[in-house]
Order: C-alpha cells, then sequence, then structure tokens
C-alpha cells in the first residue's frame, strides 16, 4: 500500500514562553502538568529531530517533545495528528522534569 508512511507516537506537554523568552510548561489551576499524546499524521511538516523539540499542534499549542515511540499504521486514528515539528527545544532541565512527570503519569 503506497500510501503508508511510519507513524510515531510523542508524548508531550504543553509549552508557553516565559518573559525571558524561554519555554515553561503551561500548568493547570492546581498547578499541575498535563502529558498528551499526539502523533506524525500524513501532511505533518518537519522533521523531529530528539526529545525537547516543540511542535505546533493542529489547535496552535506549542508541544514539547519528552517520549517518543513507533505505533502501527492501524492504531494511528486513536491519537491525534500534529501539525508541523519547530526548530525550537527546550532546556534540559526541564526535559528532565518533564520526564518525571510523565513517568509519574505512567505509574498512576
Amino acid at each position: 500500500m503506497k500510501d503508508k508512511y511510519e507513524v510515531y507516537r510523542y508524548t508531550g506537554i504543553p509549552v508557553v514562553k516565559n518573559r525571558s523568552g524561554n519555554y515553561e510548561f503551561k500548568t493547570d489551576e492546581s498547578g499541575q502538568v498535563k502529558p498528551h499524546d499526539w502523533r506524525t499524521g500524513k501532511h505533518t511538516k518537519g522533521k523531529f529531530k530528539r526529545n525537547g523539540q516543540v511542535f505546533l499542534t493542529e489547535n496552535n499549542l506549542f508541544v514539547a517533545v519528552i517520549e517518543v515511540e513507533k505505533m502501527p499504521f492501524n492504531r494511528r486514528h486513536t491519537v491525534t495528528p500534529l501539525q508541523r515539528f519547530t526548530s525550537e527545544f527546550i532546556n534540559e532541565q526541564l526535559l528532565k522534569t518533564g520526564r518525571k512527570a510523565v513517568r509519574n503519569l505512567q505509574n498512576d
């Protein structure tokens, strides 16, 4: 099937820029971060380079990639596609914090 393409699941946390222009995690009303999953789609623009990279969702939300894994093509409709990858990255310390948040969510 020539329409098949590789599909990856990206676990990410929404980010916003602070007054200094650096990314920080967007928090909910109780101060918690909320990891979610997105995937590459047929029309996703840009290339994934490494964890910590920021991408834009179809709802214009900026998200930092915390974890990535390949997913079966036939399961792609269970996860929302992302719009495009940017060339921006979060810093290493924020990435470490994000990994802890994702691990805590997986252990609940």
